[in-house]
């Protein structure tokens, strides 16, 4: 087994102090039914060490029976039998690799370490380890692409039959090396008319191609498959993060009003912190029932699922589909929602436009 380095132990360290740190104030009566090692890259941790951190949630936290569902993302350049074999040892049931192109100058242009021909042996050697589920990550919108380069992505992943792929289109943020060059006018992000005709063409041929949309960006080859971890964040589950800058959401109160707070971004205070002996929470906010329907409605209308007005009326005593009337109406006459079985269901155009369509509602006042 890969011996961790004295920077990786000590990371694990605190990461184990976080845990027995938390769980004191974890009120959620339900046992953890799933966990995941991803937002960074836990994949070069060593397996010894991420068995050390599930050992630790263990001891301090409530687990279901059968075990929880374990996801772990990783870098492609990091999987090798060896370590699928170990990971699978661990628990792990969902293998998340982190592609985001085939194509070599698309991953220069990302600054990736791997290269397409090792992307596609990564694929193929997750799925001869006998994973529940393998998921790719794609990236499109990157600068220059063309509808013939993101099909030749999409085709690839196809070709290598994953259960699961996901399709994220590139974003710009600040204090990153796109944000610097953004910043220096040497890169924009791609007009957003393009953006629509390559969201439209993934949607279109990875259905076409078996793996139908569950989710703006994810994709699954039957339920089976669908994200049971994501989906938590989507409906409002209590979740609880670790490390650095993790984010966590405790359930309503009698007030209903829930509680979301988030841990220190950079790792070196985050581990100053915790050697303090203290939770290393940068922020919290508060939700009440208001914040909540807007999120609840905005998750939502992400999903080809929808929203089902009788659990909506119920959880937040509104009947959205009556406050709303006129606008569903103009929005079912535009193509972007259907309303069947009382359920509020975005089409394909909908999806597209996800963000702005929940923002065109009005929540009932008595929200």
């Amino acid at each position: 087994m890969e011996a961790a380095s004295p920077v990786r132990r000590r990371f694990t360290s605190r990461l184990i102090a976080e845990v027995a740190l938390a769980a004191p104030g974890w009120q959620d009566p339900h046992p953890f039914d799933t966990v995941y090692f991803g937002g960074g890259t836990p994949s070069q941790l060593p397996a010894g060490e991420l068995a050390r951190i599930l050992d630790a949630c263990r001891s301090h936290l409530a687990f279901a029976t059968p075990a929880p569902w374990v996801f772990l993302e990783a870098n492609p350049e990091d999987v090798t039998p060896e370590a699928c074999a170990a990971w699978r040892a661990l628990g792990v049931r969902t293998l998340s690799l982190g592609v985001q192109s085939f194509s070599d100058e698309a991953l220069r242009f990302l600054g990736r370490r791997h290269d397409g021909p090792q992307a596609q042996a990564a694929v193929r050697t997750a799925l001869a380890a006998g994973f529940d589920t393998v998921s790719v990550d794609l990236i499109f919108g990157l600068r220059g692409q063309t509808a013939e380069d993101w099909q030749r992505d999409l085709a690839a992943a196809v070709v290598l039959e994953p259960q699961h792929v996901s399709c994220y289109q590139l974003t710009i943020h600040e204090r990153t090396r796109f944000g610097v060059l953004a910043k220096q006018g040497q890169l924009s992000e791609m007009p957003e008319e393009q953006q629509a005709a390559l969201f439209d063409l993934t949607h279109r041929f990875l259905a076409d191609a078996g793996w139908p949309a569950y989710e703006v960006s994810n994709f699954a080859r039957g339920e089976a498959h669908q994200s049971r971890h994501n989906r938590k964040y989507w409906d409002h589950t209590p979740y609880l993060g670790l490390g650095p800058s993790a984010h966590s959401l405790a359930a309503p109160d009698a007030g209903a009003t829930a509680r979301r707070w988030w841990n220190e971004r950079a790792t070196p205070k985050w581990e100053a912190r915790l050697a303090s002996g203290e939770r290393p929470v940068e922020a919290e906010e508060r939700l009440g029932p208001k914040e909540l329907a807007e999120e609840a409605l905005l998750l939502g209308l992400r999903t080809t699922a929808g929203i089902d007005l009788a659990s909506w009326q119920r959880r937040f005593r509104a009947d959205l589909l009556a406050t709303n009337a006129t606008l569903v109406s103009r929005l079912v006459d535009e193509g972007r929602i259907v309303v069947t079985r009382q359920r509020l269901v975005p089409t394909l155009a909908g999806l597209a436009v996800a963000d702005g369509l929940a923002a065109a509602f009005d929540l009932p006042a008595s929200v």
